[in-house]
């Protein structure tokens, strides 16, 4: 008898703590949503109301690709398209959807002395900086950040090489994210390219700041991708994408939109999900 009343006493429990064994999602994330907070706060709001876990870890784009293709991540939270297509052509990834975005701005000491402040063209300013040979640091890390970067050095016809440029340094700890880099940066009194959101949450220790901003070439769009059922079996498939549903949807996308306004006087991420973009007419 006290054996059947032990049973059903734990098959009562697990019924009225269901949500608290939803299951586990296992993402991986590039470095400044999560080290801005955002990534964090939708996980514990989506969290609260299913009970779901999270399992987060941070790289730059190009490792947390590459660490998803070992089968261990259910969900990748990413931001250079070039290499997302890739990872989705490969098998490794599918149903990649934009949720948010913000922008790169160019960094640099107040003094300017390249001349690159106010310019509309980010390649232009980028140009200047070369020509001038103003030290420009760099992630060098093949993360969302860099890939950025070396898309408007294409759009300004230069490869910088920090073997052969003595202006150019690749930050040796790069990897480890955009406010490591920028904080190095600013001691430096170099030129970096640096998203907004990472600028706005170190301003107040930094005194780069930035010189061009605006340019189309400089959006910065994050999107979250699930790692393919079929190449990993065990993947939990399922639970990825009620998250991915959660965080296109108004709840998520108003948490976005509002996200540290008051505190820093301006958005750190703009929602940016088809759903949100269809209902707000955009």
């Amino acid at each position: 008898m006290k054996k059947i009343k032990r049973f059903i006493a734990a098959v009562v429990f697990l019924l009225i703590c269901a949500p608290a064994f939803a299951g586990t999602i296992r993402l991986s994330s590039t470095i400044g949503p999560v080290d801005a907070g955002i990534i964090p706060l939708l996980a514990d709001n989506y969290k609260a109301k299913t009970g779901t876990e999270f399992v987060i870890e941070k790289a730059g784009t190009g490792a947390t690709l590459e660490k998803a293709k070992t089968g261990n991540f259910d969900l990748v939270v990413v931001h250079a398209r070039a290499l997302e297509d890739r990872f989705i052509a490969e098998g490794y990834g599918q149903n990649r959807r934009d949720f948010m975005y913000n922008d790169f701005v160019i960094l640099g000491p107040e003094g300017d002395p390249a001349g690159i402040k106010g310019m509309k063209s980010a390649a232009e300013a980028l140009k200047k900086i070369a020509e001038a040979k103003a030290p420009f640091i760099s992630r060098g890390d093949m993360s969302g950040t860099h890939v950025a970067e070396m898309k408007v050095w294409r759009a300004a016809g230069i490869s910088p090489d920090a073997e052969m440029d003595e202006w150019y340094t690749v930050f040796s700890l790069g990897k480890l994210g955009n406010g490591p880099t920028t904080i190095f940066a600013d001691k430096r009194g170099a030129y970096t390219l640096m998203d907004r959101a990472t600028y706005l949450t170190r301003r107040s220790g930094i005194k780069i700041v930035p010189l061009v901003e605006g340019d189309p070439i400089l959006l910065n769009l994050i999107a979250a991708i699930e790692v393919s059922p079929k190449r990993f079996p065990k993947v939990n498939n399922a639970e990825a994408v009620k998250f991915v549903d959660w965080l296109c949807g108004d709840e998520a996308q108003t948490i976005i939109k509002d996200f540290k306004v008051s505190e820093y006087g301006e958005p750190l991420f703009f929602p940016n999900s088809d759903e949100w973009n269809k209902k707000h007419g955009k």
